[in-house]
C-alpha cells in the first residue's frame, strides 16, 4: 500500500470509510513524512525493539514503525478506526492491534507478552487533553520502558524540559525530569496535520533514567513539596508549605530546612532545583516533619 504520509492517500482512506473526526479523542493525523522521519530518528527504533504505539489513528506512523521494529503493539481507543487499521496495516505482520483506552491497559503485562525481555519503546501522537496522565502513567507505573517519544502541544514540551527560574518551570518539569531526561527533537507546525490543530506541536523524547538523578528518601513527600510550592507559586516556599493541605509543616520547620541547605528564607519554589527539593524532603523526613498528621 502507498504510504499514508502522502496527504492524498490519507484523504482517500478517510473518504472511503466516511470517517468523522472525534473531538473527544483529540484526533489530528500526521501527514508530513519529514516529521515522521524525525520521530523515527528520535525514538532510535532498532530491529530487536518492541514498540508500544498509543493512538495509531489510521496507521500512518505505524507503517514507519513496523518497517524498523521487531514488533509494534498499537493501542487505539476509537473503534471506528479498527477496520481502517486492519486495511492499512494488512501488509505488516509484526503489528498487534488492540482496541482499548491506554489508561486502562496493563502495560507491564503487555511488555511481558510482547517485549521478549526487552524494555518497550513508546511512540505516540498524543491527544493534547490527556498528555500528562499518559506520560506520567508510563513513567510512574513501573512498566519496563526505555524511552518515550511523543508528539505533544509545544507548550507542554517546553514545560517538560524547563529549568528553574523560567516561566515554563513547574511541577510537570520536575516530575518528568525525576524519571527521565527530556529532549525536544522537533517543532511541528499545525499544517503537518489533518485537521489542523489550533496550536503548535513538538516531538519530545524522554529517556528513562536507570536510577533517579537525586536521592529522595521519600519521593512521595518530595512531590507533595513540589505540588505545594507550585500551587501557590508567587508565595515564598515557607508559606506555600505551611498552607498546603497535603503537608503538615510549620513555617519554622520549613525555614529550618532552607537554612540547613543554605537557601534564602524568602526563596520561592520556582527557583529551586530538583536536587534542592529532594534535600528539603530529606531534611523534613529526618526531623519528623512534613507528613500529614505529624503536627
Amino acid at each position: 500500500m502507498e504510504k499514508l504520509s502522502n496527504p492524498q492517500k490519507t484523504i482517500e482512506i478517510l473518504q472511503k470509510y466516511k470517517f468523522v473526526f472525534q473531538k473527544r479523542y483529540g484526533q489530528n493525523f500526521l501527514i508530513d513524512p519529514r516529521v515522521l522521519e524525525k520521530i523515527m530518528n528520535a525514538a532510535e527504533i532498532g530491529p530487536e525493539d518492541c514498540v508500544l504505539e498509543i493512538g495509531p489513528g489510521i496507521g500512518t506512523m505505524t507503517q514507519y514503525l513496523a518497517e524498523r521494529a521487531a514488533r509494534v503493539v498499537a493501542v487505539e481507543i476509537d473503534g471506528e478506526l479498527i477496520p481502517i487499521l486492519q486495511e492499512t496495516l494488512a501488509d505488516y505482520k509484526n503489528v498487534v492491534l488492540i482496541q482499548n483506552d491506554i489508561l486502562k491497559v496493563d502495560i507491564k503485562e503487555l511488555a511481558r507478552e510482547y517485549g521478549n525481555g526487552r524494555p518497550l519503546k513508546v511512540v505516540a501522537n498524543l491527544p493534547y487533553y490527556i498528555t500528562t496522565p499518559i506520560v506520567m502513567g508510563l513513567l510512574e507505573g513501573g512498566a519496563p520502558v526505555a524511552n518515550i517519544t511523543v508528539m505533544v502541544q509545544k507548550e507542554v514540551a517546553d514545560r517538560m524540559q524547563a529549568g528553574p527560574g523560567t516561566k515554563d518551570y513547574g511541577a510537570l518539569s520536575l516530575a518528568v525530569q525525576y524519571y527521565a531526561k527530556p529532549y525536544i527533537a522537533a517543532n511541528v507546525p499545525p499544517n503537518c496535520f489533518i485537521p489542523r490543530p489550533n496550536v503548535g506541536s513538538a516531538v519530545i523524547r524522554l529517556t528513562r533514567h536507570e536510577t533517579p538523578p537525586v536521592q529522595a528518601e521519600d519521593p512521595a513527600l518530595m512531590f507533595k513539596l513540589i505540588r505545594a510550592s507550585f500551587n501557590q507559586r508567587r508565595k515564598t516556599l515557607v508559606n506555600s508549605l505551611n498552607n498546603s493541605p497535603e503537608l503538615s509543616c510549620t513555617k519554622e520547620e520549613a525555614a529550618a530546612a532552607l537554612e540547613h541547605l543554605g537557601l534564602p528564607p524568602a526563596v520561592r519554589g520556582e527557583a529551586l532545583t530538583l536536587e534542592e527539593f529532594a534535600g528539603i524532603a530529606n531534611y523534613l523526613a529526618a526531623h519528623g516533619a512534613g507528613k500529614e498528621g505529624d503536627r
